[in-house]
């Protein structure tokens, strides 16, 4: 049974930083590149920052590219996402999916206040 764990978020201000983990089980992790998408109310899920299965490269949205930095352990078949300098427009869900695949965790929450 494919499980997927975000945690790490949570109320931050403007210009902060979060550290997001999400911790995968029930599938082979080291084969997948690992998305992370996020998602506000009344829109949909959004890209945000993609990883390869080893972990040698790494894409962005235009929207995060400088701020958030992502990476993997495929020891503990985890994925990270650093996230600095956040902004207001950063504010929603966070979720990690394995590309390809439509298994998602709960999300993780994220506010960035003003």
């Amino acid at each position: 049974q494919v499980q997927l764990v975000e945690s790490g978020g949570g109320l931050v201000q403007t210009g902060g930083s979060l550290r997001f983990s999400c911790a995968a089980s029930g599938f082979t992790f080291s084969s997948y590149v690992m998305n992370w998408y996020r998602q506000t109310p009344g829109k949909e899920r959004e890209w945000v920052a993609a990883i390869t299965s080893v972990g040698d490269s790494t894409n962005y949205a235009d929207s995060v590219k400088g701020r958030f930095t992502n990476s993997r352990d495929n020891y503990r078949n985890t994925v990270y996402l650093q996230m600095n300098s956040l902004k207001p427009a950063d504010t929603a869900v966070y979720y990690c999916n394995p590309w390809g695949t439509d298994y998602w965790g709960q999300g993780t929450q994220v506010t960035v206040s003003s």
